[in-house]
């Protein structure tokens, strides 16, 4: 046996450098072929009898100091076995179901608490500064703060009137709604908002995710009155969607789009975005309003036969490289942060005034044309919340609802967690779905997070919110006074700064990463990839969401099991795969399950798999294939990782039990949860393994050796 003096710097080495781990595919092909640790290699002893613990019944009452220092000193195994067994009762299902409704109510019934007490004027001020946290860091704003955000406002506000007028185009609307999405919800989350740096906007996930599901219900083209309205109430939809999930709590659904699945539907959404934009760049007159990549590819190969004008191409790829150079600039040098940001801005304007001086609109170059001036007008009107479409638009705004709060709260907390300070998520989710709903009655469409000009306005270097109310302000200007100098913006020049902010969304080192780390993430990540690449945006998530959830079921299922030994120098049974150098007890097989819940998906793949080790060490007896002649006379189930059990659970272990006593084994097991050990006491599986349960492992070895075991190791 290894020596106890094992020192610290080993034990850690042995986690730090375990062998190799099996892979996925491995795992998944272990049914039919089992790799694990063959029980063959488990010493076999002479069978000892056990100790049984008693059935003297404990209080269950809360130990006093004393009597935990006096229990600490003079517990033995047997006690420690009743313990176990005479705990109290565990809460039922719907004690649980109460619970989680508690937990969601308790934050509210917490300020209510807190508030009752207070005088009604503090009262009315506690919760104006809960709803509304500018109140809150507003009182230590000052001049310096100020400047900076004036600078990161401007700095955002040059970036984000092109892109605005882009997205909206590629939304399928008309510009104005960009500018006009631009104004209400940045200034409305400036006030209710919890992150300093997010700048938010328009974003082009969610202007190509609009357009590809609603104009199956409403062809723009046809009638963009229509379109535009299922758009405006789709994103009232979004917002009540995203109050309600802030407002319940619920911003675990989020989670159901894994990081893997939208790094695979961003990086496949950029590239059907970068195809679209082939429209403006060689001015194509017809496309498809189909988004997947084989029908935008033959209606540009389509255009190729037809007379076309190459000067939208030539100005579209000019100002792109320009873009793109401002931007390789900014990164080499700090100092010039502001040459990205000015860079789309610069271009419209120079570009705007070549095919003004030039008449470039009547030798073929596309133009914008006319943009609606003024502040954003009334839309409470156009909301469709009784027509025929209404089912089908509240399932886009869920959708929609969902992409946009992940991308939101991916951006507010990575930038967060750079300045160290805590995004509280249930605001953000009520921030962002107010302002949506306020967005649906003035005109705006879907509004969130943009990753790009929140990182222009963090490397601006903003310090609050504010820089969101000066980007707003330079719209709302712009709106008034500049919509009717950008009549000859070149559409070319709109195509080629959307395509400018793509290449950010194609992370191969993200893809790589996934790949190395979780086959099974990767493959939702390409399904979402080459889902919204040749099939739409929403299959692209569909194939996501359901291979992820695949995974889940898998792992459930197919939980695989783990042989364990004892660790030398110390009391832990760790698995025999992750740390060969685990004593395996003579004569005994200890074995847990790598599964929260035992129930009938996995139940009987985990005893089938016990019983051919326990056929298999039998047929090695038989050769003399073992050390010794006894064969192994005690299974012992780690039950540290069972959460629950179902009645399926239970059975399966009672015809584990019966397998075993036939082969002359006992069973017992170790280290039961709250839940799981009251389920089978119900079912008087203790009494038929004879009361063997144990708080350790550790102790049910030492039960069956007489106590011996611990100094042999």
């Amino acid at each position: 046996m290894a020596s106890s003096a094992t020192n610290h710097g080993e034990k850690a080495n042995w986690v730090l450098h375990p062998p190799r781990p099996p892979g996925r595919w491995r795992e998944f092909m272990e049914f039919s072929g089992d790799q694990e640790t063959s029980p063959m290699d488990i010493l076999p002893s002479s069978p000892k009898h056990f100790k049984q613990p008693s059935t003297a019944s404990l209080a269950v009452e809360t130990p006093t100091a004393e009597e935990k220092l006096d229990l600490e000193k003079n517990s033995s195994p047997v006690q420690r076995s009743e313990w176990v067994l005479n705990g109290p009762e565990p809460p039922g299902l719907w004690h649980e179901l109460m619970d989680s409704v508690r937990e969601t109510a308790s934050y509210c019934g917490n300020k209510y608490s807190s508030l009752k007490n207070q005088p009604a004027l503090k009262s009315v001020v506690s919760i104006q500064q809960e709803i509304f946290p500018i109140l809150v860091w507003g009182r230590s704003y000052n001049i310096s703060k100020f400047k900076h955000d004036l600078l990161a406002g401007l700095t955002i506000a040059s970036l984000c009137i092109p892109q605005s007028i882009g997205y909206a185009t590629l939304a399928k609307l008309d510009p104005q709604y960009g500018l006009y999405t631009s104004v209400v919800p940045p200034l409305i989350y400036a006030v209710m908002g919890t992150s300093r740096e997010i700048a938010i906007g328009p974003v082009a996930v969610v202007s190509l995710l609009l357009p590809s599901m609603i104009q199956k219900l409403q062809d723009p083209g046809a009638d963009s009155i229509a379109y535009t309205k299922l758009v405006l109430t789709a994103t009232f939809f979004t917002g009540i969607f995203q109050a309600s999930f802030g407002l319940f709590r619920l911003g675990f659904l989020v989670d159901f789009l894994s990081h893997a699945a939208i790094v695979g539907f961003v990086a496949g959404a950029a590239i059907i975005i970068g195809l679209q934009q082939l429209k403006g760049l060689l001015g194509i007159t017809h496309f498809p309003t189909n988004t997947d990549v084989i029908s935008v590819m033959e209606a540009v190969w389509t255009s190729f036969h037809h007379p076309w004008s190459p000067h939208n191409f030539i100005l579209g790829c000019s100002f792109l490289c320009f873009i793109l150079i401002s931007r390789y600039l900014g990164k080499k040098n700090k100092k010039l942060f502001w040459l990205p940001a000015v860079a789309p801005l610069l271009s419209v304007i120079l570009s705007t005034l070549i095919v003004y001086l030039t008449r470039g609109d009547k030798h073929g170059i596309k133009i914008v044309k006319h943009i609606k001036d003024g502040l954003n007008p009334s839309s409470v009107n156009l909301l469709e919340l009784n027509g025929p479409y209404v089912g089908d638009v509240a399932k886009v705004g869920l959708i929609v609802a969902l992409v946009a709060l992940t991308e939101a709260i991916a951006v507010g907390r990575s930038f967060s967690s750079i300045k160290g300070y805590h995004m509280d998520g249930n605001k953000e989710m009520m921030a962002m779905g107010f302002m949506n709903i306020v967005g649906s009655f003035t005109s705006c469409y879907v509004a969130t997070g943009s990753f790009s000009r929140t990182a222009v306005n963090y490397s601006a270097g903003c310090e609050t919110p504010v820089s969101n109310i000066v980007m707003a302000i330079t719209v709302i200007i712009s709106l008034q006074f500049l919509t009717k100098l950008l009549y000859y913006t070149p559409t070319a020049i709109l195509a080629s700064i959307i395509l400018s902010a793509l290449p950010g969304l194609v992370d191969l080192n993200k893809v790589y990463r996934i790949w190395k780390v979780d086959k099974l993430d990767f493959l939702a990540c390409i399904g979402a990839f080459f889902g919204v690449l040749f099939a739409s945006v929403e299959i692209g998530l569909l194939v996501a969401v359901t291979i992820s959830f695949t995974k889940i079921i898998l792992i459930s299922i197919r939980p695989g099991t783990e042989t364990l030994g004892k660790l030398p120098g110390t009391e832990m049974f760790c698995d025999t795969a992750q740390y060969p150098m685990a004593i395996k007890i003579p004569g005994v097989m200890i074995i847990r399950v790598k599964s929260a819940l035992f129930c009938f998906a996995n139940a009987n793949f985990v005893k089938e798999r016990i019983v051919r080790w326990i056929t298999a060490q039998k047929a090695a007896d038989t050769k003399g294939q073992t050390k010794d002649k006894e064969a192994t006379h005690l299974v012992i189930l780690d039950m540290s990782n069972l959460i629950n059990i179902d009645t399926s659970g239970i059975a399966t272990l009672e015809e584990l039990q019966k397998n075993l006593i036939s082969e002359g084994i006992e069973l017992a097991i170790a280290n039961p949860r709250w839940q799981v050990i009251h389920k089978l006491k119900l079912s008087n599986f203790v009494g038929k393994i004879g009361g063997r349960v144990f708080v350790t492992v550790g102790e049910a070895v030492d039960a069956s050796f007489g106590g011996k075991i611990a100094t042999a190791c």
